[in-house]
């Protein structure tokens, strides 16, 4: 089995994977589980700017890219709120991401940036969306542009 067969799916199940670290992240957050805000056991309190948006954003764009729904745009979304907090909150505390704490921001922002631009991958309500709409349900559609170049 040639390891360009495995491209799609992988990046299928990278993407659901960052959705729910994303998710997890939000549920964190806004309702305090999972060991609440920034491991303090409590959620953030509705309405707090701009914790408790950020923590918003986190639970519904984690969920979407998780199932693979309107991907791309919850993908821009989490890129920029990501992007947001790297140079609002961490990069005024030192110029390199392992110094100032933004290690995670930086990444999920360079993360998310790429789903949105390559897609949710063949693994997707988007995908199944796509397939019902050319009545193709059981065969995937032709791979994203820049994974197809992989195939090659």
């Amino acid at each position: 089995m040639s390891s360009h067969r495995l491209a799609l799916p992988v990046w299928s199940l990278f993407r659901i994977v960052v959705g729910l670290l994303f998710l997890c992240h939000g549920l964190a957050t806004v309702f305090g589980v999972l060991g609440g805000a920034r491991g303090t056991g409590q959620a953030v309190a509705a309405g707090t700017w701009p914790g408790w948006y950020a923590g918003l954003i986190q639970l519904v764009c984690g969920a979407l890219v998780l199932a693979g729904l309107a991907t791309r745009p919850a993908a821009i979304l989490a890129s920029g709120s990501m992007a947001y907090a790297y140079f609002s909150v961490h990069q005024p505390d030192g110029l390199w991401p392992i110094e100032n704490g933004g290690v995670n921001a930086a990444l999920y922002a360079w993360v998310f940036l790429a789903i949105a631009v390559i897609g949710p991958g063949p693994w997707s309500l988007d995908e199944l969306i796509a397939r019902r709409r050319r009545g193709t349900v059981a065969a995937p559609s032709a791979p994203d542009p820049v994974l197809a170049a992989d195939r090659a």
